[in-house]
């Protein structure tokens, strides 16, 4: 269960967090959310796909960690294996919310990242905000922006039927089969397809770059399965 709490300098004044990465400390993970605004980063280390999340046609863009649930192929004994950490892994245990109409920092206390010994101080010692919360402060910002600019970016994307289911089968190499699926890509005939005014406004629009970023993304699948295999064979 999570236990957020309203960061303040009084009752989090000694809080420290871990802020390297390890199965142990929550980056377990499959996936992570992202959005148009991360995807240049994002795809060059990251598959980007689509997750439905209602009939409606409402989807989110995930960040591809693994082929499976709980498998994150870029932790090893080091930590992240890749030069960019995304948004959403990097913020963890913080969060952001409203008090009002003020964006305020909640903090998960019953995060694996929470310390009050080693790690990162959040807080200056007489109180002030550390460089390290400044970061987390732009980076809280930076999703919630995200966040809010994904649904038009998806509905230009359902509009122009561009976004298609895709099972992928994968063979690590020892006889085995393993399975994707349960995501959508972008249809790459489809936008070759569309008209100079349909680019045009998904251009104007700002849709039309972060489109091109997740079909580029799609070549990470190779690093991503050649990961699954050196740890298959490693098992």
């Amino acid at each position: 269960m999570a236990n957020h709490q309203l960061l303040n300098n009084i009752e989090h004044k000694n809080l420290r967090i871990r802020t390297e990465h390890s199965a142990e400390l929550g980056d377990g993970l499959m996936s992570a959310l992202t959005f148009p605004a991360e995807f240049r980063s994002i795809q060059a280390h990251y598959p980007i796909v689509f997750r439905q999340t209602s009939a409606a046609g409402d989807y989110q863009p995930l960040a591809l960690f693994g082929l499976h649930e709980g498998q994150n192929l870029f932790l090893d004994g080091h930590g992240w294996d890749a030069s960019y950490v995304p948004m959403a892994i990097e913020r963890q245990p913080f969060l952001i919310g409203r008090s009002g109409d003020e964006l305020v920092i909640h903090v998960d206390m019953d995060s694996p990242r929470i310390s009050g010994e080693q790690g990162t101080p959040v807080f200056l010692a007489h109180g002030g905000t550390s460089e390290y919360l400044e970061h987390i402060n732009s980076l809280l910002l930076a999703i919630h922006q995200g966040i809010e600019s994904t649904p038009a970016f998806v509905a230009a994307l359902v509009q122009h039927e561009l976004l298609e289911s895709f099972v992928l089968d994968i063979d690590p190499g020892d006889g085995s089969q393993n399975r994707l699926a349960g995501f959508h890509t972008i249809n790459e005939e489809r936008l070759q397809a569309l008209s100079g005014a349909a680019l045009e406004a998904l251009a104007r629009s700002g849709h039309l770059l972060p489109i091109y970023m997740a079909v580029a993304s799609i070549s990470n699948f190779r690093e991503l399965i050649e990961r699954f295999r050196r740890e298959r064979s490693c098992a």
